[in-house]
């Protein structure tokens, strides 16, 4: 099945900007593996603030 496809959760300028800054360079692949991860940390903290009975994600939940 085709992976759904998202809006990226990122700024594509500012992530290449930080790798740069460490002399590295960023793959064309890398800005969605980056916002797909950024998407599980999410649904993780989601998940964890409903089993807490909380309709607020908090720093702790992430």
């Amino acid at each position: 099945m085709a992976k759904k496809q998202r809006e990226s959760l990122i700024v594509a300028s500012k992530v290449k900007a930080y790798i740069k800054s460490k002399k590295m360079m960023t793959a064309s692949d890398s800005l969605e593996a980056l916002s797909d991860a950024v998407y599980g940390i999410l649904d993780a903290a989601v998940t964890r603030t409903k089993a807490n009975r909380r309709s607020t994600v908090k720093p702790q939940d992430l």
